[in-house]
């Protein structure tokens, strides 16, 4: 079973044409809510993060912005004494 929001690359026609063939095969897809907000934990880290480590500030490109969210999250996993590991994902 794999658990996905309604993003649009969850949502697409692309991916719709396969859901019964997944099914066939024993993969079941649970959509969660339009906006549920409660269900997924990332959503709590991000509104810590905006409201305490990004807060007020302008980004002139997204590289500034990443950089932000990156030193954000550094300084929340120090001060709250858990992990943070970075990755990239293969985009190739």
């Amino acid at each position: 079973m794999i658990v996905q929001d309604n993003g649009p690359v969850h949502t697409s026609h692309a991916a719709q044409a396969k859901w019964q063939n997944w099914q066939q095969q024993g993969l079941f897809l649970f959509m969660l809510p339009k906006y549920c907000s409660e269900m997924n934990d990332i959503e709590t880290e991000w509104h810590q993060l905006k409201t305490h480590e990004i807060a007020g500030q302008m980004f002139d490109n997204e590289y500034d912005l990443a950089m932000a969210v990156i030193d954000g999250m550094t300084a929340r996993s120090q001060k709250n004494g858990y992990t943070l590991e970075r990755f990239k994902f293969n985009s190739a």
